[in-house]
């Protein structure tokens, strides 16, 4: 693989209409010199479609269940609390690690590669990376050369913030930190395989998409805000078209998102829910709305299920033998998950509206199940509705998410498309591509090269 070269542009969570609509939104180089002639496909992702699985989904070809990675957060068995899923997590191999030896890769700010693992290349950590003290790269020389050259990166932002004036300032800065790296070791390392996935994408479209979407149910023209998810798709648009015009003319360029993202009508409070419901029994009821759902506040012996909350819901049941003080028996686990799914799918919005909820166990959604995943994976009204954790409220459904300000949710369907310089192809062709067949394609593709 030593001719050509094959620079991938991750766009976290970039929806298929600003590609490949007809409006332009700032991505202009991009959508009339690259998708123009380009292979283009809309992506399904995964499931769930957030970031940690879905990029790995996409680089090892291995469904969530086969990595048993099923978010940022999980949970082991009798245990309450959480631990964070990193690189150590990653198992399976990856694109990078069927090419051949004389490959080169570089990957920058893919999720989750921190902590860096030894590659045939240069590796720069994504997101998950607590700070900049923490070791961000591989090998350990290429962090001194980058702070001396292009300066401290920002790994990420606290975007679920009411000051939008801050939260624009960070986006920007990371932004620029990530476009000053990248383009320093594009130009001036050696590499036939170079991953890129910028974050700040998926951060503006959660802390600003209520300014840009005008379908948004809370949509608010602000002549600052509503030009901060253009002006950002414009900066990377510009950076692009520069460092494209200095790489080999030959080399392939791949767009990808690894889901997409829509307008959030609200948040729904689940455990509160399964209060209601007494699916969950507390010893005391929290005098203050939001408040978190503690070990030591459930009443475990009444206890059939509890859930976390975030773009879908993880329910678990409160099982004996398994839990610490379970109380479920084995044998009505079956009956205790059907009873469940359909109260689930029957829940209604706030007006009594229909919605299209989806409840499944894992083996429902994956052949092979590892790692520790919930007992039911629940997505309101298509994901729509962000589920809410926290307790307290006065209804179940929540005009803002519960963790902060935030404008969109993930959608299920992103962007994948090839541009190759060297084949001019006649017919452009548009369908859809799984995320776990990217890794396949991309080998295929490479191998008629």
């Amino acid at each position: 693989m030593s001719n050509p070269k094959i620079f991938i542009l991750g766009l976290d969570s970039l929806p298929p209409f600003v590609l490949y609509g007809k409006e332009d939104y700032g991505l202009t180089y991009i959508k009339h010199t690259i998708v123009r002639e380009s292979l283009q496909y809309t992506l399904l992702s995964c499931h769930p479609p957030i970031t940690v699985p879905a990029w790995m989904v996409m680089f090892t070809g291995k469904s969530p269940g086969e990595l048993g990675i099923y978010g940022f957060r999980h949970r082991r068995p009798g245990e309450f609390n959480y631990y964070i899923i990193n690189s150590r997590y990653v198992k399976a191999k990856a694109l990078w690690d069927n090419l051949s030896r004389e490959s080169r890769v570089v990957l920058y700010g893919v999720p989750p590669t921190y902590p860096p693992k030894p590659i045939r290349g240069l590796v720069v950590t994504d997101f998950t990376t607590p700070d900049p003290s923490k070791p961000y790269t591989f090998p350990p020389s290429l962090r001194r050369e980058l702070e001396r050259t292009t300066g401290h990166p920002v790994f990420d932002i606290k975007y679920r913030r009411h000051d939008k004036e801050s939260v624009m300032r960070d986006l920007f800065h990371m932004l620029d930190t990530h476009l000053r790296q990248v383009e320093y070791i594009a130009l001036n390392k050696k590499w036939d395989l170079f991953i890129y996935v910028e974050i700040s994408v998926d951060r503006a479209h959660h802390a600003f998409w209520r300014f840009f979407d005008r379908s948004h149910p809370k949509y608010s023209y602000h002549e600052k805000y509503s030009n901060v998810i253009p002006n950002l798709y414009r900066t990377i648009d510009r950076w692009f078209e520069k460092l494209h015009k200095r790489l080999p003319r030959d080399t392939i360029i791949v767009v990808a998102s690894d889901h997409g993202i829509k307008s959030m009508k609200g948040a729904f409070a689940i455990n509160q829910w399964l209060i209601e419901q007494e699916y969950l029994k507390l010893k005391q009821y929290p005098k203050e709305p939001g408040s978190d759902l503690e070990e030591d506040t459930i009443d475990w012996n009444n206890t059939i299920a509890w859930a976390w909350g975030g773009y879908y819901s993880r329910v678990f049941i409160n099982l004996k033998d398994r839990e610490k003080h379970g109380i479920v028996e084995k044998k009505y686990y079956e009956e205790t998950i059907k009873e469940l799914k359909s109260a689930i799918k029957s829940i209604k919005g706030p007006t009594g509206e229909y919605w299209q909820n989806s409840v499944y166990t894992p083996n429902e959604l994956y052949s092979v199940v590892r790692g520790d995943p919930p007992d039911l994976l629940v997505y309101l009204d298509d994901l729509n509705w962000r589920a809410a954790g926290t307790i307290g409220w006065s209804s179940q459904f929540l005009e803002e998410n519960d963790r902060g300000p935030d404008d969109a949710v993930h959608d299920w369907k992103g962007v994948f498309l090839v541009y190759d310089p060297e084949e001019r192809l006649d017919k452009k062709y548009m369908g859809f591509i799984d995320i776990a067949k990217v890794k396949d394609y991309l080998l295929e593709f490479l191998a008629r090269q």
